[in-house]
């Protein structure tokens, strides 16, 4: 599986705006639920504005139970899911 070029950019965007301290955690409502979400930003400047643009939210509760990693037997893959009670 192969992680999609505008991701790729994405991430380059947002490690360069760490390295120059140029990122914020904004407190914003998610617009579908109306939930509080912690919002990873990157700070430009326009002029005397500051313009930030979101590049993503802090996972809720346990990241751990928010993902499945990719799988490393199969290329193609995710780690499946643990069954109710079988996690470490």
């Amino acid at each position: 599986m192969s992680i999609p070029a505008h991701a790729r950019s994405n991430f380059q965007t947002l490690l360069r705006a760490a390295a120059d301290g140029n990122l914020a955690l904004m407190e914003c409502l998610d617009a579908q639920s109306g939930s509080p979400r912690y919002v990873i930003c990157a700070v430009g400047r326009d002029g005397a504005d500051y313009i930030f643009t979101p590049f993503g939210h802090l996972a809720d509760g346990d990241p751990y139970d928010a993902y499945l990693p990719p799988d490393p037997d199969d290329p193609a893959g995710f780690v499946p899911p643990e069954a109710p009670g079988n996690k470490p």
